[in-house]
């Protein structure tokens, strides 16, 4: 079993920033690729970003690209998001994720990740 603890969400105005964190404990992280996915009110969860096991290869949905980064310290346990030039669309429930799929051909589908969080709340006012 791995638990997931997201934090670091918050209000933020739009074109701010916000770091998501995102620490593991029960199983060595560095056996997970691991995940970001959000879910906005009404809407269905979506793939945000990903990275490999070993943190050398990274994944972002479109709308993401060049806004977000993500990143992993296995030492520490924890994942990060790091959000900038944020909009209110951005606004959502973000998740961290964690899966034993190797192949990155998965990475944004949402059935293929074990483990969840259960959180944290993004808003960002107009």
């Amino acid at each position: 079993q791995v638990q997931l603890v997201e934090s670091g969400g918050g209000l933020v105005q739009a074109g701010g920033s916000l770091r998501l964190s995102c620490v593991a404990s029960g199983r060595t992280m560095s056996n997970y690729a691991m995940g970001w996915f959000r879910q906005a009110p009404g809407k269905e969860r979506e793939f945000v970003a990903a990275i490999n096991r070993r943190g050398m290869s990274t994944y972002y949905t479109d709308s993401v690209k060049g806004r977000f980064s993500i990143s992993r310290d296995n030492a520490k346990s924890t994942v990060y998001l790091q959000m900038n030039s944020l909009n209110p669309e951005d606004t959502a429930v973000y998740y961290c994720a964690a899966t034993t799929y190797i192949s990155s051909t998965y990475y944004s589908t949402e059935n293929v990740y074990a483990y969840w969080g259960q959180g944290t709340q993004v808003t960002v006012s107009s």
